[in-house]
């Protein structure tokens, strides 16, 4: 490879570290071709590009992201490195842990979610555990219609209870 194809190389990765806030380092040695083949099928379909990785270029590429501190990551590259790259946090996460159902790899080597830092595969249930922001959303939405909603049962039921208690009294008479 070239210096220029190098550099290339280089420009692109920090592109697509800077444009991206999920982030997994992971090491998918050992799967064969048909294993490696049906991951890539299954990031394909949940949005998540995979790409296997020189650890010199990918460290090169994570020193020139400008407001992305990649440094607790540097430890985790040593050995066969393939990045996950997504839009939702979680997702990657899920991916690697329906994958291994059936196999031993991917292994989680590090993660950069939304400015956090996960290093090892022990962290998986922890990202597994993350909640997307249409998660988050949909909850506190959730919450805010369950006041409003018992405002509103309360407010039927009293009815028929109101009703009675004027009928009762007024038989009373």
């Amino acid at each position: 490879m070239t210096k220029e194809q190098k550099q290339s190389m280089i420009d692109e990765l920090s592109d697509s570290l800077d444009n991206n806030s999920v982030i997994y380092i992971t090491d998918i040695s050992e799967l064969d071709a048909a294993a490696t083949s049906a991951l890539r099928r299954q990031c394909f379909a949940k949005n998540i590009k995979l790409s296997v990785v020189k650890n010199s270029l990918l460290k090169k590429a994570m020193d020139n992201v400008q407001g992305k501190d990649f440094k607790e990551l540097y430890d985790v590259l040593p050995g066969p490195t393939a990045i996950m790259l997504s839009e939702v946090g979680n997702v990657p996460a899920r991916v690697i842990k329906d994958f291994r159902k059936k196999n031993d790899k991917p292994l989680l080597k590090g993660a950069f979610v939304e400015e956090s830092i996960y290093v090892g595969d022990d962290q998986l249930g922890a990202l597994v555990d993350i909640k997307s922001k249409d998660e988050l959303i949909g909850e506190i939405i959730g919450l805010l219609q369950s006041p409003a909603k018992n405002v509103i049962s309360a407010l039927n039921s009293g009815k028929s209870t109101i009703a009675g208690l004027v009928k009762t009294l007024s038989e009373k008479e």
